[in-house]
């Protein structure tokens, strides 16, 4: 009898998405405590340690955790990337948003770096033009542009109020859009796991090679609230990227503005902050055009399912 040759491996396949939003929902407000967890010690940490220094326990600790994925063999092997340049540059986008952020909360309140930070929905908008070649209607810019509007009331640029430290939420934000974008651009072709290990990789080589230089030595309960951090933002993101495989980007999106209540509470709690009217008024501005953006996006989704239902042959 002929010999029959084993079946070649399968590559990695992205996980079914289940029509679950409830469980989605839910998902992702638990992710919003421990984001916030994680904003809020690094804060802490702010105070007497380099920002630097903060990012690369936080890279550290999320490589350890993706240290499965890289080992050549184990089940949870992800490191075939057919796009390495785009993983790369993502890395670089998601250290730079991180480092970024992690710097603004040493001279600003958390509620206000975490509410500016939050316009990256609106850099999204304008990207996504750009680099995914989607179009965008009046009322997504409309919404643009009140949300900017919010950024605005919450700097008030030209008063005594404003201070360039004000601007690294802005930025962070920025950088964190470009990763969106990247991930979309990618979306379908590479596997999550994949992605998010080289991210790690990325951020955990770079700060390596940068920290020397702003070496501070932490206390031991420095280092136990660094941990803090690193494992509350690795477990933060995991629920998030867990709770997109059970509702659509445009239904969770509003539930993540929770994350603005928990600093709140927390910087109040923990620092004595108490945001100020300009800030709850504009980050009023920025969560209305997030939930309107989110509102189009998923008015959108729902035209093309029409168009392809359609256009599609029939059963």
């Amino acid at each position: 009898m002929p010999k029959t040759k084993p079946a070649a491996p399968r590559p990695r396949r992205a996980a079914a998405r289940a029509d679950q939003p409830f469980r989605g929902i839910a998902l992702i407000l638990l992710s919003t405590v421990f984001l916030a967890t994680s904003d809020t010690s690094a804060k802490f940490l702010s105070k007497s340690l380099p920002s630097i220094e903060i990012a690369w326990v936080r890279f550290v600790i999320f490589a350890l955790i993706m240290v499965p994925a890289m080992v050549p063999g184990s089940p949870l092997y992800a490191m075939r990337t057919a796009r390495p340049k785009l993983q790369l540059f993502r890395g670089l986008a998601l250290l730079g948003s991180s480092v970024m952020f992690i710097t603004a909360l040493r001279y600003l309140p958390i509620a206000e770096a975490s509410a500016t930070s939050f316009v990256a929905p609106l850099f999204v908008t304008a990207l996504s033009i750009v680099f995914l070649s989607e179009r965008v209607g009046i009322r997504r810019w409309i919404a643009t542009a009140v949300g900017l509007t919010g950024v605005i009331v919450i700097l008030r640029p030209g008063t005594g109020a404003f201070q360039i430290a004000a601007l690294l939420p802005i930025a962070s934000a920025f950088a964190w859009a470009c990763t969106l974008v990247m991930t979309r651009v990618m979306s379908g072709r590479e596997h999550a796991v994949t992605t998010m290990t080289y991210s790690s990789i990325v951020g955990v080589c770079v700060m390596s090679a940068i920290v020397p230089f702003a070496w501070v030595t932490p206390s031991w309960n420095e280092v136990l609230i660094g941990l803090l951090v690193g494992v509350a933002s690795t477990t933060g993101q995991w629920i998030v990227v867990l709770a997109f495989r059970y509702a659509d980007a445009s239904v969770l999106a509003p539930f993540s503005y929770v994350q603005l209540l928990w600093v709140s509470i927390f910087g109040f709690v923990i620092f004595g902050e108490v945001p100020d009217a300009w800030t709850i008024a504009g980050a009023s501005f920025i969560v209305a055009s997030g939930l309107y953006t989110a509102h189009r996006e998923r008015v959108r989704q729902s035209q093309l399912l029409l168009v392809r239902g359609e256009t599609s042959p029939n059963p």
